[in-house]
C-alpha cells in the first residue's frame, strides 16, 4: 500500500494543501442468523477502498473511491482540493486544526482464534442446537439467534508525516427467545457483554448453549410477571442497563461537535457547554466516568483514530464534575486544547467524526449481594432494551427485559418491561452505591449511528451495577 500512500502525498504536495490525509481500508464481515429451526441469513463481504481528505483555504474537501490505481488516487485527491476550492468561497471561518504529535505506528487486535478461520458448519451448528434447547422450552413463539465478525485492515498516512497501519478484529453473539399468549409478550436475550475486539474465542466463553434454557424459561415467565409499579423508588441496575445509560446521558453529550453544532442529526445536541467545562456538578462525587480506547476489548479499542492521534483514557466526569469533552483536531482547538483521539469513520468511503470510545464508569467498592441487602425497597432493572431521550440530552428513560422487585433487601417477584428516567444530572447525583472491579465489563454496542450519510459504529462501555436513589420508574 506504500506507493498509493505516497503518490497521494506527493499530490496534496503537489496541490499546495494546508494538510492532507489518505485512509485505506480492506473490511471483511460475516453475519449469521438461525431463526427457529432454520438458517434465516449467511452474509460474507469484502470491500476494500479509499478515502481522501484534505484543508485548502480554510475548508474540508473528502472524495473516496473503491478502485485502487495511481491514477484514480491522484483523480481523488484533485476531486477533495476543488470540493475545498468551492466550499471556501462561502465559508464564514477558517478550519483550523490542533497540534498533533508525527507517529510512525502499527496496532493489531490480540486474538487467540481468528473468527474468519473456524468453519461456517461449525458456527451454524453452534446456533441450531442453541436454538433447538430454547424451543423445547413450552410456550415459545419464535427465537432469533446470531453470531457476527468484522476485521478491518486500515492504512493511513498524513502531510504531516505521519504512518499507521492497524487491524481490528471484533466478534460477537446473541441469543433471544419470544413467548406470546393472550396477547403478551415475553423476550429475555443473551448475548454476554454485546461484542469484544477478539477473535472466535468470545464465542467459545459465552456458552451460549449453557444459558439457553434460562433465557427460553425466563421469557415464558414474564407472560404472567407483575408489571413495574409507577412512580418514585430506588432501582439498582444491571451492567447492562448502566451502560445503555452512559451511551444516552454521557457519551453524546460529550461530543464536542455537537456543541458547536456540527451535528445535529438523530441524537441531538447537548446541554454541557463549555462554560460547564470543569464546574458543573454533573453527578454525585462517586462517580468518575472516562473515554478510554486503550482499554482492552471493548469495542471501542484502536491503537489510533482516523486522524492519526494515538488511544487515549481521558475523564468525561471526575468525582461528579463535568471535566471533558470528545474531540477532534478541529473542535479541540476552539478550547485551545489538544485532539484526545475519538474521530473514526465508517469505513472508507465516509468522512471520519467525533465518536464515542469505551465510555467507561470506574468501579467502585460495593459487593452486589449487599447492595440488594442494603436496598429496603426497590426495583432491580436486567438487560436493557429501548431508550428515549430529548435532542438536549436531559430528560430520558430507559427500558429493560426484566425486573425483580427488591424488598427489605431480597429480590422477590419477577416484574415486566420496567423503566426508569428522569433528567439525566438529577438522576446521576442520585447515585449513591457502585459494584466493585468484580463486576464490571465493557458491554458493547454494534450500531450507534450518527451524521448523514448516517454512519454505524461499534463502541464499548464498561460499568458495573449501580444504584440510584428515588428516581422515576414506569411501566413500558
Amino acid at each position: 500500500m506504500k506507493e498509493f500512500l505516497e503518490s497521494a502525498l506527493d499530490e496534496m504536495k503537489f496541490q499546495k494543501v494546508d494538510y492532507g490525509d489518505i485512509r485505506i481500508v480492506n473490511r471483511i464481515y460475516q453475519y449469521i442468523v438461525y431463526c427457529d429451526g432454520k438458517v434465516d441469513n449467511v452474509s460474507y463481504g469484502e470491500d476494500l477502498g479509499f478515502g481522501i481528505r484534505v484543508l485548502k483555504g480554510g475548508c474540508w474537501g473528502f472524495s473516496a473511491s473503491s478502485s485502487l490505481t495511481k491514477d484514480e488516487v491522484i483523480k481523488a485527491v484533485r476531486k477533495a482540493v476543488k470540493i475545498a476550492e468551492e466550499s471556501a468561497r462561502f465559508k464564514k471561518e477558517d478550519i483550523r486544526l490542533a497540534e498533533a504529535e508525527i507517529v510512525k505506528g502499527k496496532y493489531k487486535t490480540e486474538i487467540e482464534e481468528d473468527p474468519f478461520k473456524v468453519s461456517l458448519e461449525e458456527k451454524i451448528n453452534l446456533l441450531a442446537e442453541t436454538d433447538e434447547i430454547m424451543h423445547k422450552v413450552k410456550g415459545i413463539r419464535t427465537t432469533r439467534n446470531h453470531l457476527f465478525f468484522k476485521k478491518e485492515h486500515k492504512f493511513f498516512a498524513s502531510t504531516e508525516e505521519t504512518e499507521i497501519e492497524q487491524e481490528i478484529y471484533q466478534s460477537g453473539g446473541r441469543i433471544s427467545a419470544t413467548a406470546v399468549k393472550d396477547g403478551l409478550t415475553g423476550e429475555r436475550s443473551y448475548e454476554g457483554t454485546g461484542g469484544k475486539t477478539c477473535g472466535y474465542e468470545l464465542i467459545r466463553r459465552l456458552n451460549l448453549k449453557e444459558e439457553a434454557q434460562r433465557v427460553a424459561e425466563e421469557a415464558v415467565a414474564l407472560l404472567s410477571a407483575k408489571e413495574c409499579p409507577e412512580g418514585e423508588m430506588d432501582v439498582i441496575l444491571d451492567g447492562s442497563t448502566v451502560a445503555l445509560t452512559v451511551h444516552e446521558t454521557v457519551g453524546h453529550p460529550t461530543e464536542l461537535d455537537r456543541v458547536f453544532g456540527y451535528e445535529v442529526s438523530l441524537a441531538g445536541t447537548t446541554h454541557l457547554t463549555p462554560d460547564k467545562l470543569g464546574k458543573f456538578k454533573f453527578a454525585s462525587e462517586i462517580v468518575n466516568i472516562v473515554q478510554d480506547a486503550t482499554a482492552k476489548g471493548g469495542l471501542g479499542t484502536f491503537g489510533y483514530d482516523d486522524e492519526g492521534i494515538p488511544a487515549q483514557k481521558t475523564y468525561l466526569i471526575k468525582d461528579g464534575i463535568f471535566a471533558g469533552y470528545l474531540m477532534s483536531r478541529e473542535t479541540a482547538i476552539k478550547l485551545g486544547l489538544k485532539s484526545n483521539g475519538t474521530m473514526r469513520a465508517d469505513g472508507w468511503s465516509r468522512i471520519p467524526l467525533i465518536r464515542m470510545t469505551n465510555i467507561n464508569l470506574l468501579p467502585g467498592n460495593w459487593e452486589l449481594e449487599d447492595l440488594i441487602k442494603d436496598t429496603k425497597d426497590g426495583i432491580y432493572l436486567v438487560t436493557a432494551t429501548s431508550p428515549s431521550i430529548d435532542d438536549k440530552r436531559l430528560n430520558f428513560s430507559i427500558s429493560a427485559e426484566i425486573g425483580w422487585r427488591i424488598r427489605n433487601g431480597k429480590l422477590c417477584e419477577m416484574i415486566r418491561r420496567p423503566f426508569y428516567g428522569g433528567i439525566s444530572y438529577e438522576v446521576w447525583r442520585k447515585c449513591d452505591a457502585i459494584c466493585n472491579e468484580k463486576y464490571w465489563d465493557i458491554w458493547g454496542i454494534w450500531g450507534c449511528g450518527k451524521g448523514d450519510p448516517m454512519q454505524e459504529m461499534q463502541v464499548g462501555h464498561g460499568a458495573s451495577p449501580l444504584r440510584f436513589r428515588k428516581v422515576k420508574v414506569g411501566k413500558k
